[in-house]
């Protein structure tokens, strides 16, 4: 309890909710951040070593990304604390007896995140009725299918370029993580001349200077093979990635991934987050003072929850593209001229962005924490 409140500000949390029942294996943490400016969305990450902490910085993550989308959702998170890998029997009993646990929490919509799917979510669809990125056979937007988030990265770059001393076509990128996001994003960049010169995944590594074959690659990991099963390429360390030379890095997976004691390792002109929180707070500091551009995650990879806002909104496939699009490029756009012209960080810009988007729904809405009924939140 004293960790919640260490976290604690005039934005939240809202509440926190601890999850456990021993006889689903079930251990779970719900952090809803802030609905000022409706129910939050937000996913739902498992993976042996999550924490209750990391469950309170994602959920502060998806406040001001919600809010910096302009979506009319707040910002929450849940951390489950297993094997993602886990027999798909075992895993459907936990998710259905995680959505049941939650089942009258209507300040939160489930979503998918490392480590959980479009099929997670059906079976939560299943027992309560309330979640985003669905399959399509029941009337889903599978955002991870369709690489929505990856889709937005990569507007992203674009809107970025002119801030760069650089060029698209013929740029070399890095990729860290080679999952939902990392795939997409490198899938899209390549298609308008990027190069892939370097990937992870969390069993390895590979570089190759010349570039390495996108599709080949993608259809490893489908198979379930690691990215070091690309023969065309060296084989590395999986923290050999932060040292491979270029101009784009992508971060794609977990959460400080570069700290203040390997930033000094990174080698590149622009990174574009694609995980939620990749960077530490010290290490974008020293990134911004060696003149590398870093856009911040709530603005970069927007795509996925805008994809799922449009989702809950009954859009089409092709709506949520365009509005990613949109959202994507006109949030980058602001934030990087800001950053530019108040001489700050483009993470101080966006903050400011998203928060005072925040205090202006607050400011108009009856908050209770408790009530539901029309006129509440």
């Amino acid at each position: 309890m004293e960790q919640a409140f260490r976290f604690a500000d005039e934005f939240g949390p809202l509440k926190v909710i601890f999850v456990y029942e021993p006889s689903a294996d079930l251990k779970a943490v719900l952090v809803v951040d802030n609905i000022a400016r409706g129910p939050s969305i937000g996913g739902v990450r498992m993976a042996p070593d999550v924490s209750s902490e990391e469950c309170f910085r994602l959920a502060r993550a998806m406040t001001l990304k919600n809010s910096a989308a302009d979506l009319p959702h707040g910002g929450g998170k849940m951390v489950v604390f297993g094997d993602p890998a886990m027999p798909k029997a075992k895993k459907e009993q936990l998710i259905r007896t995680l959505a049941n646990a939650l089942r009258n929490e209507d300040t939160y919509i489930f979503g998918p995140d490392m480590g959980t799917d479009e099929q997670c979510m059906a079976w939560v669809r299943d027992e309560i009725g309330r979640s985003v990125g669905l399959p399509r056979a029941v009337g889903g937007i599978p955002l991870d299918e369709i690489g929505a988030t990856g889709w937005g990265l990569s507007h992203a770059v674009d809107v970025a370029l002119p801030y760069c001393d650089f060029d698209l076509k013929g740029a070399r990128m890095v990729v860290q993580g080679f999952g939902a996001v990392g795939k997409h994003a490198a899938r899209y960049l390549a298609a308008r001349g990027a190069i892939l010169v370097g990937v992870s995944d969390s069993r390895g590594a590979v570089h190759n200077p010349g570039g390495i074959d996108i599709d080949e690659l993608i259809e490893l990991k489908d198979s379930g093979a690691p990215v070091t099963a690309c023969k065309d390429a060296r084989k590395l360390e999986r923290e050999a990635v932060i040292d491979i030379e270029c101009d784009i890095w992508i971060p794609a997976a977990r959460p400080d991934v570069i700290n203040d004691e390997n930033v000094h390792r990174l080698r590149t002109k622009l990174v574009v987050q694609g995980a939620n929180i990749p960077f530490t707070d010290g290490a974008e500091k020293t990134l911004h003072e060696k003149g590398v551009l870093c856009v911040p995650d709530f603005i970069a990879n927007a795509g996925g929850v805008i994809c799922a806002a449009m989702e809950y909104q009954g859009a089409s496939e092709a709506a949520a593209f365009q509005t990613i699009e949109e959202k994507v490029r006109r949030n980058t756009k602001e934030v990087l001229e800001a950053a530019r012209n108040k001489a700050i960080p483009p993470r101080a810009a966006a903050v400011e962005l998203a928060v005072e988007r925040v205090r202006r729904a607050m400011s108009v809405r009856r908050y209770s924490l408790f009530s539901s009924a029309p006129g509440f939140i």
